[in-house]
């Protein structure tokens, strides 16, 4: 059985204070749920900070991007080697504001994810249309051709060791919403896509839903059989909230 995974991404928000502030807020509803994995994924520079709060702590870390390398001339970059020296288990690949603002294409993406497992740690991959693609009706080709070129890059078994991350990118942060019901047609035909090739891994794959996720809405999303828990943003950097997201998934 898939266990259920809240992941909060934090993006560029924080300080010190604000860091501490809220894993200490979050270690308790973490403890109490202990069905439910728990992650955060802080600004880099957080990194060791977060760390040694979560120590002794059931709330995994995570980082929010990496390079394909492991180190050289590569300026403002960190590799997937340095994260694990930080204790870092999970990374997010191909984030729909990387892909955007970054020009990350489907070829980078593969190439990191790669980089990633290569380093011992677990991918995040996240994958998703815009609202033009949306409203074409191109939602499942978008989505399989970004799965398509991870697993040409490194076969179907690659996932075995990974999170997916489905993110409409027309409903973060545009106050449009995708119903559970509209996320878990999305999320059923991953799973098939990946089950033509290997239904075992499929099967066991982690496929999170991460569209402006709120407590109000978590518990009819994780209700859906094939959501696996939340990649969530903005509710991320709210305790309360997100601690209510936690909760739902139990």
């Amino acid at each position: 059985m898939r266990q259920t995974l809240v992941m909060g991404n934090w993006k560029l928000n924080g300080s010190k204070n604000m860091v501490a502030e809220l894993i200490n807020a979050l270690k308790a509803p973490a403890t109490e749920t202990p069905s439910v994995a728990v992650a955060v994924c802080p600004p880099v520079l957080f990194l060791g900070q977060a760390q040694a709060l979560l120590t002794d702590s059931n709330i995994a870390l995570g980082a929010q991007d990496a390079d394909i390398h492991d180190q050289g001339a590569f300026t403002g970059e960190n590799s997937p080697a340095m994260y694990s020296e930080f204790g870092v288990h999970y990374v997010l690949v191909g984030h729909s504001e990387r892909r955007t603002l970054h020009g990350e294409s489907d070829a980078m993406v593969a190439a990191k994810f790669a980089a990633v497992q290569q380093a011992g740690l677990v991918p995040v991959l996240c994958i998703g249309e815009t609202l033009e693609q949306f409203e074409e009706g191109e939602t499942l080709a978008v989505v399989e051709r970004q799965l398509h070129e991870v697993i040409a890059h490194g076969g179907i078994d690659a996932l075995a060791n990974a999170v997916i991350a489905y993110e409409p990118v027309w409903a973060i942060g545009t106050g449009k919403t995708a119903t559970p019901e509209i996320a878990q047609d999305v999320h059923a035909a991953i799973r098939a896509f990946l089950a033509k090739q290997n239904a075992d891994v499929a099967a066991a794959v982690q496929i999170l839903y991460g569209g402006s996720v709120k407590g109000a809405g978590a518990a009819g999303l994780f209700a859906m059989e094939d959501i696996d828990g939340a990649l969530v943003g903005g509710a991320a950097l709210q305790a309360d909230e997100f601690a209510a997201i936690i909760r739902a998934g139990a």
